[in-house]
């Protein structure tokens, strides 16, 4: 694999006094001394950022290939040279302290030129890779045996390896062939019978690595990965926020440029006569843009961008147009505390009239923010998500959407929120689709939908949806992960919700307990909330929290019969509130603003509804507010939007810029609506009138 040439800032003749890899290659070189094959899966073909401490105390970021990445920690660890090997090209050094020596020695031992594309077969692969992992010991051309220099020939040379495109070495990694599965035997092999030697400058112990390249962790077969503790699998995560910031910095440091750099080539300058000056916050936007990118990605963005004259204020366009498609830690790096301080107003502005609501979910936000959550027990695990949320309540009362506001929050974008409909997972069997099926069953090369999620990114929100809908086999799975943060597939493969806030949401709690015939009992208070008045007062509102607690709780401990799924939940169950009336006349504005936005950038009209057809119609959206927002998204859709658009079509073609006025709205008896609608093109024609029936 070509390493990528690294971004550099000013600062090159500052001597560094640290470098901070990303996290999983510092986990590679840290477990050297354990561990004599890896498995790097993932993110394996991007630019990863590092950081340096300079001698004057600050810090530079700069962007490495994976080659590069992990050269110079190996080199600083004792290895003499970093070799790769991959099917078309063969062996080749990557680099070396005598690579002239290196490649005398690869010649000999493959008995072909390194680097041509007439490759060794699996046969002579596998004895390359058994002299390597001795490091050579015995087999190098040296002085004779009298020779004072001849001892020095007879030690084990430090060296990495990288296998590329591991993933294309077995036809199919399922139905192996003889000579594929002699081959991967051979492999687990050395790994299981593999000796670190120790390095002379460090006293360290370490084994001569193979690196193989793979692009998903099944790729390689199941049994070379699980079947030892010499073979390490390490997972390379797609940026998060904090990187992508990072990139985005480094980017727009070259948009000021006006020459070609050879290494990071993102073009010249969309004017060569203005040299641009992106600001912090045009750089976040582009960061934020990014999501879902690979770093790289981010830099053929800005390479488009400049080839389409698209200035770096505008890079949110030239990622759309490049179409969009994680040991690194945005909880720990301050990147999440800094979004939950920005982002707590947003959340109350988006999900109106659930103060408290808010208030609960912030609260556990910001102790999972401080790494708190948990942290009264005397042996808390370590893998345990970061939040557990319940929201109970309501339908349209804004469960789902406060679920996406956190996952934007934390992350970025509604695009971290996972979001799974429990009424998919109500047949038996059915945590098979979340975990994997067991082996011989269908679908066990797959996995699961669930854990091949969460191992893609760990840092995300998981949602829940109607979580009283699903079968019981899957609310056991759930248990194992609010308890020990993991889950383990059919395959043996292990995964961590160490890093994730799980939401699960339900409406159970509104109806009473069912009762022997199925149907809802009263709430412990006697209150109907399902068909009686909804609660107003601050005394009926508390009242109504407690009755969804009870209920809550009854359909835990007494229809699911798993008190002990409740109790892992702790307190963090959250009430949400029918709304109110000022709250509904807020949702129904916000909903018609939606409308006038979408009419004028999807259509090019204007929508413009005078005050008397707006009372009308705000009257009728929210006389009864039992179904919450969604009621009176429902209704606007009826009355306002049906109606329009048939209106909007009678009237004809209209040229974009027409205003479109609705200046009365008539309800009959049988719910039929007519709108009274005026178009009008800035006076430029007469007005016309339609009534849409």
């Amino acid at each position: 694999m070509a390493s990528s040439s690294s971004f550099v800032s000013p600062l090159d003749e500052l001597r560094v006094t640290r470098t901070t890899p990303p996290p999983f290659a510092a986990e590679l070189v840290h477990t050297l001394s354990v561990h004599s094959q890896y498995v790097l899966h993932g993110n394996i073909r991007d630019d990863y950022v590092v950081a340096d401490d300079l001698t004057d105390g600050r810090r530079r970021y700069r962007a490495l290939g994976l080659e590069e990445l992990l050269w110079d920690p190996l080199r600083r660890a004792g290895y003499n040279s970093l070799l790769r090997y991959d099917a078309v090209g063969g062996f080749s050094v990557v680099r070396s302290g005598d690579e002239d020596g290196m490649n005398t020695l690869l010649q000999r031992n493959t008995r072909k030129v390194p680097g041509r594309s007439d490759e060794p077969d699996t046969e002579q692969m596998a004895k390359v890779l058994e002299s390597f992992v001795q490091g050579w010991a015995g087999e190098r051309p040296g002085p004779r045996r009298d020779d004072p220099r001849y001892e020095d020939y007879q030690q084990p040379l430090p060296a990495a390896l990288i296998v590329d495109y591991a993933s294309r070495i077995p036809t199919q990694v399922n139905q192996l062939s003889d000579d594929e599965r002699t081959f991967f035997l051979r492999c687990l092999k050395m790994a299981q019978e593999a000796q670190p030697f120790v390095r002379p400058k460090t006293g360290r112990a370490l084994f001569n690595p193979v690196i193989w390249l793979a692009d998903g962790e099944r790729d390689l077969p199941a049994w070379l990965v699980t079947s030892g503790v010499r073979v390490r699998s390490i997972g390379v995560p797609v940026p998060d926020l904090g990187q992508r910031r990072r990139m985005a910095k480094l980017l727009a440091e070259r948009a000021g440029v006006s020459e070609t750099v050879p290494g990071l080539d993102v073009g010249p300058l969309v004017d060569r006569g203005v040299r641009e000056d992106p600001t912090a916050e045009e750089t976040e936007r582009f960061a934020r843009a990014a999501t879902g990118l690979t770093l790289r990605a981010m830099r053929e963005s800005m390479r488009l961008a400049r080839a389409s004259k698209i200035p770096f204020d505008r890079m949110e366009q030239a990622v759309r147009i490049y179409e969009l498609g994680v040991s690194r830690n945005p909880w720990t790096g301050g990147a999440v505390a800094d979004s939950i301080r920005d982002g707590e107003a947003a959340i109350g502005e988006r999900v109106r009239g659930q103060e408290k609501a808010v208030t609960q979910t912030l609260d556990v936000l910001k102790r999972a923010a401080l790494g708190l959550s948990g942290a009264q027990a005397s042996a808390a695990s370590v893998h345990r998500p970061r939040g557990v949320l319940f929201f109970a309540g309501p339908t349209g009362t804004g469960k789902t959407e406060l679920a996406k506001a956190v996952a934007t929050t934390l992350f970025g974008s509604e695009d971290s929120c996972l979001r799974f409909d429990m009424s998919e997972f109500s047949a038996p069997h059915s945590a098979d689709r979340l975990v994997g099926a067991p082996p011989g069953y269908v679908g066990y090369e797959a996995g699961g939908e669930l854990t091949r999620a969460v191992r893609e990114d760990p840092f995300r929100v998981v949602l829940f949806d109607e979580i009283d809908k699903a079968d019981r086999g899957v609310l056991d799975k759930f248990l194992q992960v609010l308890e020990d943060g993991r889950l383990t597939d059919g395959q043996g493969v292990t995964t961590y919700f160490s890093e994730c806030v799980l939401i699960f949401t339900s409406n159970l709690g509104v109806h009473g307990p069912p009762g022997p015939d199925g149907r809802p009992l009263p709430s412990p208070a006697g209150n109907d909330w399902s068909t009686g008045p909804l609660p107003a007062t601050p005394e009926e509102r508390a009242a109504f929290e407690q009755d969804i607690l009870d209920n809550v709780r009854h359909h835990f401990e007494h229809t699911l019969q798993r008190p002990e799924l409740l109790n892992r939940l702790g307190g963090n169950v959250v009430v949400f509130q029918y709304i109110g009336e000022t709250t509904a006349q807020e949702i129904f504005q916000g909903q018609l603003d939606n409308i006038i936005g979408h009419m004028e950038r999807q259509a090019g009209l204007r929508l413009e509804v005078l005050a008397g057809a707006r009372k009308v119609l705000a009257d009728v959206c929210t006389e009864n507010l039992r179904n919450g927002g969604r009621g009176i998204g429902m209704k606007l859709e009826t009355h306002l939007i049906n109606p329009l658009a048939r209106g909007v079509f009678d009237l004809g073609t209209l040229a974009e810029g027409t205003t479109v006025t609705v200046s009365k709205v008539t309800i009959h008896e049988d719910g039929g609506v007519e709108l009274d609608l005026h178009a009008s093109a800035d006076g430029a024609v007469p007005p016309q009138r339609a009534t849409a029936p």
